[in-house]
């Protein structure tokens, strides 16, 4: 008998889900220990393979061809059953194709589902360490509540959004420890084009991180809830959770935002319960522009958190008096309704990060399996409400426009993400203008018609003021999106309701609006083809009346060279530099990345024909990093020699 229970326990110890400890040999957290990309996807996979509640998927790769991956955790039989769920969540996302008794049966049935994406900014790496934990507490949990969750929920757990930035970070970290950099950011962009503002890409979809994540896992689980896991500054609240600050999209259906609302007031209450102080909610943060949050023109719920960091990994100790003023909407070092208990300063470390996560992780999840069928049941109302939206009825897109490639382009992005759009196969009038076959309509009678409105129209940023009477609000963050306008694309606003024959279309060939002969100078695509035209040894001439461009010599045309293009990039990281990169790389144009010492060293006439600085300050130029902040050779800037 002994003998059988000793097989037994160790039967059910090898059984066991693998511990974080036991794969990477420290604890989530510790002090000094940070995380390899390969290291975490291994460990996913070992976690797959010794538990029955999760499975792993890969989904992408980044912009340097790390793999990208995401978890699914929930009960066994669920898991057992995906493709019925992922059925359910499509049919209750498109309430024209779903009757509201079908609805009922299938809100019954499904389960919510909870998309939680980690480190999209890969300095604050904490979220990833959270998510390491935390699948393997619902991997081996016996607990009522985690139970609750595995059986009422779907969570589709993302572990970094930022593979190729978190090794950067690491790498970074490990060569500084112990060193005065100890805890610095690194002196490059942590995602290859973007750094900081790949969060920003969420209605351009330029990355193919976004890209990845819009088409997998977006648009095909359709979540009701998205966490989106970030950290702010050590001297700030140290954690903020919805309701958000005004201004609130109006394109945002209220009840996405009321939701919002409590579940973050119930993740509010959840961590103070636990004894977490500092906790401030409708603080500053906004629910406005779609580039930080897609999900919300989609159906569903967008629950940011942002906790206080350390740095990096390295503990800091933080005086009382060091916590920052008056911020928006509270103070960190005063009491009030919406930061009711001051977190007294003291050592902040990256494991007390990933407690205070753990426990949002938890009351989120929690609250999305006790209203499992309330949360479904607003899913398929607010796609419903969206559906029968009348103000305006369309928008129209002429197919004959003075740029074909970016209308285009604005065409592409609002199909990816997941915007219908329509040809029209007659001439018609709409508003008593005259439109032709082969324009494109956009009616709003769509679920996800907030994503084209609010990306079509001309935003109204409210004026908001800091107090009656005073200078306006700064915004968090940019006001605008209006594409048509950024793109310079022709679109038309369609008020009242209109009859035309039309048909689904998902390639889009809108034509130029005179004939050149040529490629035009105000078609975005003309600048891809002569960059590829110089690539391969043909010569380019330009109309010196129209500006057009030709392959074969004329009268009144002039040759042009392919020109030598230097974009400055200082030691210390700048976004903009990246974006032109991007820009660059896009349209196929050859360029070098141009230094310091390249600039001092001289004799630019003979190398370049146009040098480019990013949008940065003259301050970083000329001085770029100062002397004992960063290790020798990365400090210094231009200085009067290179100017």
């Amino acid at each position: 008998m002994r003998l059988v229970l000793l097989v037994f326990s160790a039967l059910l110890l090898s059984a066991a889900p693998v511990t974080p400890e036991a794969h990477f040999g420290h604890r989530m957290g510790a002090d000094y220990k940070v995380l390899d990309w390969d290291k975490v996807v291994s460990y996913f996979a070992a976690l797959e393979k010794s538990s029955d509640r999760l499975r792993v998927r890969e989904y992408g790769k980044t912009s340097e061809g790390r793999p990208m991956i995401y978890a699914i955790i929930a009960a066994p039989e669920t898991l057992k059953n995906l493709p019925r769920y992922q059925q359910i969540q499509k049919k209750l996302a498109d309430p024209r194709l779903t009757p509201a008794q079908e609805a009922e049966a299938l809100i019954a049935e499904g389960k919510t589902v909870v998309l939680i994406t980690c480190t999209i900014h890969a300095t604050e790496i904490a979220s990833t360490h959270t998510a390491i934990e935390y699948a393997h507490k619902l991997a081996a949990a016996a607990d009522s509540k985690s139970l609750a969750i595995l059986n009422n929920t779907i969570v589709i757990l993302v572990p970094s959004l930022n593979p190729d930035g978190l090794d950067i970070v690491t790498k970074w970290y490990r060569s500084t420890l112990n060193t005065p950099y100890e805890g610095t950011a690194p002196p490059e962009l942590y995602q290859k084009y973007t750094g900081h503002d790949n969060n920003r890409d969420w209605y351009i979809f330029s990355q193919p991180e976004t890209r990845a994540t819009v088409s997998q896992l977006h648009n095909v689980w359709h979540p009701q809830i998205v966490y989106d896991v970030h950290q702010q500054g050590s001297t700030a609240s140290r954690m903020f959770v919805p309701p958000w600050l005004d201004p609130i999209d109006p394109n945002i259906d209220p009840i996405i935002a009321q939701w919002c609302n409590a579940l973050g007031a119930g993740m509010a209450a959840d961590m103070t319960a636990a004894g977490l102080k500092g906790i401030a909610i409708n603080a500053a943060y906004d629910y406005w522009t779609p580039a930080r949050h897609y999900q919300s023109y989609h159906g569903a719920m967008r629950i940011l958190s942002e906790t206080a960091s350390a740095r990096i990994a390295s503990p800091i100790t933080i005086r009382p008096d060091q916590l920052r003023g008056e911020a928006i909407g509270y103070s960190p070092s005063k009491s009030s309704w919406n930061h009711l208990e001051v977190w007294p300063g003291g050592t902040w470390r990256l494991r007390d990060i990933v407690d205070y996560q753990l426990v949002a992780f938890d009351s989120l999840l929690f609250q999305a399996a006790t209203r499992r069928a309330d949360l479904l049941r607003n899913f398929y109302r607010i796609n419903d409400r969206a559906s029968k939206r009348m103000e305006p009825y369309a928008f129209i897109v002429p197919a004959n426009q003075a740029d074909p490639g970016a209308t285009a382009q604005l065409l592409k992005t609002l199909a990816f993400g997941a915007v219908e759009i329509d040809v029209a196969k007659n001439s018609f009038s709409a508003d008593g203008k005259q439109y032709s076959a082969g324009d494109y309509i956009i009616r709003l009678q769509q679920p996800f018609s907030g994503f084209a409105k609010t990306l079509l129209e001309t935003q109204n940023y409210p004026d908001i003021r800091q107090y009656p009477g005073g200078p306006p609000r700064r915004p968090y963050d940019v006001t605008a999106q209006t594409l048509p306008l950024l793109m310079g694309v022709n679109v038309q606003t369609v008020k009242d309701s209109f009859a035309a024959r039309a048909e689904r279309i998902h390639a889009f060939n809108p034509v130029l609006d005179q004939a050149i002969g040529g490629l035009s100078a105000s078609d975005s695509e003309s600048y891809k083809t002569i960059a590829q035209a110089w690539k391969q040894g043909k010569k380019v001439f330009r109309d010196i009346a129209t500006g057009n461009f030709h392959y074969t010599p004329a009268e009144g045309r002039k040759e042009l060279r392919q020109p030598r293009i230097g974009l400055y990039k200082s030691p210390s990281p700048v976004m903009d530099e990246g974006w032109t990169r991007w820009l660059f790389d896009t349209f196929g144009w050859t360029y070098a990345s141009l230094k310091n010492e390249e600039i001092r060293a001289g004799d630019l006439n003979n190398k370049y024909d146009v040098i480019l600085f990013p949008d940065q300050t003259a301050a970083s130029i000329a001085d770029g990093y100062f002397a004992g902040s960063m290790p020798d050779g990365l400090t210094g800037g231009l200085a009067a020699q290179g100017a």
